[in-house]
């Protein structure tokens, strides 16, 4: 089973990662912009099983479109967002795809979502499903 590594900024969290992600997503919405003052976030979505996280986070709970609350962990230390837990997908996590030490063999996403959110200047991914909002 492959694992891949990854973390924090600082170092002071790292996790390990088995095997493969069920899928990769980009979310254009304004909170995942906000999280990762970027235009979007690339996140890996992972069997809570399958994913092993030394060092702690901080949690803030983060509440979107939905209102069902959404945890976002981030490095105490330097900020850097690790993973994101949806209240409605128990058992998987949401990994930042930025915080892997490579991204070699990452598979690309495979939809992006909240598309009405992003810059009309921002060409689509290829090969991605695209919804205005989430599905």
């Amino acid at each position: 089973m492959k694992e891949r590594q990854g973390g924090c900024l600082c170092g002071a969290v790292r996790y390990v990662m088995k095997g493969e992600p069920e899928t990769a997503a980009i979310c254009h919405c304004r909170h995942c912009q906000k999280q990762s003052a970027s235009l979007f976030s690339f996140n890996l979505f992972v069997k809570e099983a399958n994913f092993t996280q030394h060092g702690e986070t901080r949690v803030f709970e983060d509440r979107g479109d939905s209102g069902h609350p959404s945890y976002r962990h981030f490095c105490g230390s330097c900020g850097s967002p690790i993973l994101t837990r949806v209240s409605t997908m128990p058992g998987v996590v949401l990994v930042k795809a930025g915080t892997l030490d490579s991204l070699a063999g990452i598979q690309p996403p495979g939809l992006e979502i909240y598309t009405d959110r992003a810059p009309h200047w921002l060409a689509p991914v290829d090969g991605t499903q695209r919804f205005a909002l989430s599905p």
